[in-house]
């Protein structure tokens, strides 16, 4: 029998089929490498392509309105929206289930083609109902890229910067927004472009850049974590000393590093994973229900209908909405780019609720000043850069919570559970309310909504400042033990 210690990558029991292994560990020690960096631009682009198809729809909303074809409504747009985001929760789901069984590295490249079809569908909506259904399936695939790629990032990232990493990949959205508004402004500007073709070449913006990220991902490699869960510790290993002979870093001869000792099974029964998360976790499951539900809320509810906002309010042409969104994206990037360090130097309880504090004071603030009319359409976007500065961070770090507390057996569908209850409850509703409360041209009304995303922002602040995980810098095996974990016993897989 060997024992786990013998060789750098651990061993395996055949006669109690379990394995020990230093596989964990070895990925957590490495140096940044140009591997990661791929890692990073491949996997990223997820939210930069969500930050384009949510900007191009907000953009496009006046567009929509005015195009013959389909004569939207507010409320219409505010469905459209909707449409999308219940298109993503269902695929979260549906997706996320199979990620965990079939693998990281299958889900996301199927997930992406689900999109790369959807919103190049979405470019020949003929009325109100395709539109719709196109939409739903884009968000089906944005769904499912969230929660294939938010658990394959985790469990490639190296510990000591995992936060960092994680804000600013989901920060990046913004990236998308910027491109989606640069990309209406040119399209949707009458002298450039016939408007009822240019909404409808806007669309196609994110099939290139899917295309783009399909050749990317053929270079990232199955998640290790999930190989060893699945009792493939050998092609595990061989992958973490591929990635450590790109990096320069080598294991010592003698060198030995903490196992994780597993009993690998093919799938985690649902009634296990039920059990995680309503006994076993279930404060972690309140906290991460808190974060997901008002971040989705503030975010889609403001966002989806910025561009209403504008156009009602404040009569900008809808051609020139992209100005006003460049500013916006700029904030809210900048937000998880500065602040994300802090995640995993000053500790993820401490920031998470200090954001999503400011995030709700700072928006009580700037509704008020709407609704009492003391804001030109430009000071009110100097506002927004400045509440989501804040709350771009609040939001990225609800994802972080989520990926990163729960066993690596169950992550990718816990994902899908939080995005799901969360977005649908505050992501299907606040479009739809917000487009209901900016009909009734009352800026009292939509003060009120304002009010409502402001205290759900808070009451997170308050449970993740008592109750969340403090998971900075440890490896994900110690924040959340694999189910199938086991203890060793006299120096040999038990």
């Amino acid at each position: 029998m060997t024992t786990p210690d013998s060789s750098p990558a651990g061993a395996a029991n055949i006669a109690t089929g379990t394995i020990a292994t230093d596989v964990p560990a070895r990925l957590d020690r490495l140096p940044w490498s140009r591997f990661h960096t791929l890692v990073v631009v491949a996997l990223g682009v997820t939210w930069i392509l969500d930050g384009l198809e949510v900007t191009l729809a907000g953009s496009v909303s006046g567009a929509l309105k005015d195009s013959p074809a389909l004569r939207f409504t507010n409320t219409e747009v505010g469905m459209a929206g909707a449409a999308y985001i219940a298109g993503a929760v269902l695929g979260a789901l549906f997706f996320g289930w199979l990620t965990d069984r079939l693998g990281r590295k299958k889900l996301f490249t199927i997930t992406v083609l689900v999109y790369l079809a959807a919103t190049a569908a979405t470019a020949f909506s003929w009325n109100f109902w395709s539109f719709i259904v196109f939409r739903f399936f884009t968000g089906m695939g944005i769904g499912g890229e969230y929660t294939a790629i938010n658990s394959t990032i985790q469990e490639l990232v190296p510990a000591r910067v995992r936060g960092w990493v994680d804000l600013v990949i989901n920060g990046s959205f913004w990236v998308g927004a910027a491109l989606g508004a640069i990309g209406a402004i040119v399209l949707l500007n009458p002298a450039v472009i016939d408007p009822e073709i240019g909404w409808r070449l806007a669309f196609f913006i994110g099939s290139a850049l899917g295309l783009i990220i399909l050749v990317l991902r053929q270079w990232i490699p199955e998640s290790p974590r999930w190989l060893i869960s699945h009792g493939r510790a050998d092609e595990a290993a061989a992958i973490v000393a591929s990635i450590e002979a790109r990096s320069g870093m080598l294991p010592q001869p003698g060198e030995k590093l903490p196992l994780t000792h597993l009993r690998p099974r093919a799938a985690t029964p649902l009634r296990e994973v039920f059990n995680v998360l309503f006994v076993v976790h279930r404060q972690r499951a309140l906290v991460g229900l808190a974060l997901m539900v008002s971040q989705a809320f503030f975010y889609n509810a403001i966002f989806f209908t910025y561009a209403l906002i504008l156009t009602d309010f404040y009569q900008v042409p809808s051609q020139a909405i992209g100005w006003f969104i460049l500013p916006f994206a700029a904030g809210n990037f900048l937000g998880p780019l500065i602040l994300g360090r802090f995640f995993d130097t000053i500790g993820r309880r401490t920031m998470i609720a200090a954001t999503y504090a400011l995030s709700g004071i700072l928006l009580t603030g700037t509704g008020y000043l709407f609704w009492r009319d003391l804001l030109t359409a430009q000071q009110l976007t100097l506002c927004w850069s400045v509440v989501f500065f804040f709350a771009s961070a609040a939001a990225s770090s609800a994802y972080l919570t989520v990926s990163e507390t729960f066993p690596v057996e169950m992550r990718a569908l816990a994902i899908a559970a939080f995005y799901a209850v969360g977005t649908g409850a505050g992501g299907v509703a606040g479009p739809w309310l917000f487009g209901i409360l900016i009909d009734t041209g009352s800026r009292g009304s939509v003060f009120g909504g304002y009010l409502f995303g402001a205290v759900l922002m808070l009451v997170a602040a308050v449970l993740a400042g008592r109750y969340a995980i403090k998971a900075e810098r440890k490896p994900l095996e110690s924040i959340a033990r694999p189910l199938n974990a086991i203890d060793p016993v006299e120096g040999r897989v038990k």
